[in-house]
């Protein structure tokens, strides 16, 4: 069956690796690294697992405020001088450094100009989206924490796909987090495990998404 449609994760593929943009913040609010790893790798573990709930949940389904996360999330960090982090705009300072990667965004026009359609499936980590571009770049838009559901709960699969009016096995989604990616082939939706732009866009081409 050929691929009609394409449902895109937002921060690592059409965003610059989630990574760097951590590294940039630790740096700047001079934050223990390691005291962070700890901690992130522990509520991630649980976040994906299945095994019980943590904030993570709770920030991306929309259930726990973001200034709540932040708090949260700073009581548990400290400073490399051991003083504590401030809460307020603890998110904004730690995805300042996303930055939108063009070759991605030129994939997804050229996607649509060539007849398929496209949507956005994001957990949101209560972070700013590039909303004035939606209308060029998507059909449907899915924002975790908008409509009560986070990725990888097949539901918020399931109403993307309701939005775009596809068969699952008409759909590819990409994302940069394997464990979202399993989850989408587990209802018979292509998956493309996004690395790099060249890469993924490769992967588009050969299914003659694009020209």
């Amino acid at each position: 069956m050929s691929v009609k449609a394409v449902i895109t994760d937002w921060g690592g593929v059409l965003t610059s690796p989630l990574a760097e943009a951590i590294e940039v913040w630790l740096t700047a609010d001079r934050i223990d690294v390691e005291r962070y790893k700890t901690v992130m790798r522990a509520w991630v573990k649980q976040a994906y697992d299945g095994a019980g709930t943590n904030p993570i949940h709770g920030l991306e389904d929309g259930t726990l405020p973001t200034a709540e996360f932040e708090r949260l999330l700073a009581a548990e960090l400290l400073t490399v001088d051991g003083a504590p982090v401030e809460a307020a705009g603890l998110i904004a300072r730690m995805f300042g450094a996303f930055a939108p990667v063009e070759p991605m965004y030129e994939a997804l026009r050229a996607v649509r100009a060539a007849g398929a359609r496209t949507a956005l499936l994001s957990n949101s980590w209560g972070n700013e989206y590039p909303r004035d571009l939606f209308a060029e770049l998507f059909d449907a838009t899915v924002i975790s924490c908008e409509v009560g559901m986070r990725k990888p709960d097949e539901r918020i699969f399931r109403h993307a796909l309701d939005l775009l009016g596809h068969a699952a096995a008409e759909c590819v989604f990409i994302d940069d987090i394997e464990h979202n990616v399993r989850a989408a082939q587990a209802l018979g939706i292509r998956g493309i495990l996004h690395t790099a732009p060249d890469t993924t866009i490769a992967e588009l081409r050969g299914m003659d998404l694009l020209p």
